[in-house]
């Protein structure tokens, strides 16, 4: 079992790795939302980035069950993560039987229990001031995050503001925008390749998803060119499904 300094060791390796050209943005979201919830006393994790029309996209979940939780948060424009994103201000220990939060999130309060999850904190991702989306964090318990841990979310949260914004040409907001436009636009191919393989290969799409990612890693390959492959009829989803399944979440 790894160290927690061994695993915020890997993180910033990590980090360091997003600092090349040939940079999958995605990747490295989901393995840092993993992360979150393997360094952090979380339940579940989710990374959200706003486009161009300062509207939040899952781009990254420690299970699928988060992304869907965010997903229908954003579908009514509401919960801590909107908020978050918009004020840059941090939404911390959050009951979701609290009566706030109930009266402020009716939907997102009523669907996050039904999933599990008794408490949430919203981080907003942040640099200089400039806020391009929020993390997010679900507790299974009433206790609140300690402050240790918000702090090392907060820093984690920073670090993968920097990794997106990384190029150094995103300083202009063109650009950042068609950066940021093209990340999202590659999960959208990821996540409808994700429901094709879930159906093809008849499991569960976090297990899919993981196949999907060792074989994309043990080939060189981005996710999202994978992906585009796949929905393109280019490669065969045969070969991907016969791949050895011993890379998972926890290898990340």
């Amino acid at each position: 079992m790894a160290t927690r300094e061994q695993q915020l060791t890997e993180v910033f390796v990590e980090v360091a790795d997003s600092l090349i050209d040939d940079f999958d943005v995605i990747d490295f979201l989901q393995k840092l939302s993993v992360r979150c919830m393997e360094l952090l006393d979380v339940a579940a994790v989710g990374i959200l980035l706003a486009d161009e029309n300062d509207n939040l996209h899952v781009l990254a979940a420690s299970d699928e069950h988060t992304r869907l939780l965010e997903l229908f948060a954003l579908q009514h424009d509401q919960g801590p993560c909107v908020d978050c994103y918009h004020d840059g201000v941090p939404r911390i220990n959050l009951s979701l039987t609290d009566p706030t939060a109930t009266t402020r999130w009716p939907q997102f309060a009523r669907s996050a229990r039904d999933t599990g999850f008794v408490s949430t904190n919203a981080l907003p991702l942040r640099l200089r001031g400039r806020v391009i989306g929020a993390l997010s964090l679900f507790r299974a318990g009433p206790a609140p995050l300690a402050e240790q841990d918000l702090t090392l979310a907060q820093a984690l949260a920073d670090v993968a503001t920097i990794a997106i914004l990384q190029q150094r040409t995103l300083a202009h907001s063109e650009a950042e925008r068609d950066q940021l436009q093209y990340a999202l636009n590659s999960r959208i191919v990821i996540e409808q390749v994700k429901g094709i393989l879930a159906e093809r290969w008849q499991m569960p799409i976090d297990e899919a998803f993981s196949v999907f990612r060792a074989y994309a890693r043990a080939h060189n390959r981005k996710l999202s060119d994978l992906a585009r492959a796949i929905a393109d009829g280019t490669q065969s989803t045969d070969a991907i499904r016969a791949f050895p399944p011993h890379a998972t979440e926890a290898d990340s």
